[in-house]
């Protein structure tokens, strides 16, 4: 009877987890102006390291190396489906999130 239990509760804590994962992805928006938020794919993006819950670590994208002379329509920080997934795996040691900016395009 112990062991039922017992694995009822790791049964229910795993699946407590995986949905606290799946549900707890997150974003940032900045835009320099008030406008809508940009649905299409971002001029640049990639994948920063943070440690121990985001509590360790801080990075800082240099956004006229990457526009240019172009200037930049929106930036976003998001924690994406694969980022939790590495927290989630690693215990929260590892907690990247993700960086894209979006680049005005001269036409």
């Amino acid at each position: 009877m112990l062991f039922l239990r017992k694995n009822i509760i790791k049964k229910s804590a795993s699946i407590f987890i995986l949905t606290a994962a799946l549900t707890a992805c997150s974003s940032v928006t900045i835009h320099p102006e008030a406008s809508q938020k940009l649905a299409s794919p971002p001029s640049h993006e990639e994948s920063k390291g943070f440690y121990f819950w985001g509590l360790e670590g801080e990075h800082r994208v240099n956004v006229a190396e990457i526009c240019g002379n172009n200037s930049v329509s929106q930036m976003q920080s998001q924690a994406t489906f694969r980022d939790v997934l590495m927290s989630v795996i690693t215990l929260g040691v590892y907690a990247p999130h993700t960086v894209k900016i979006w680049c005005e395009q001269n036409v």
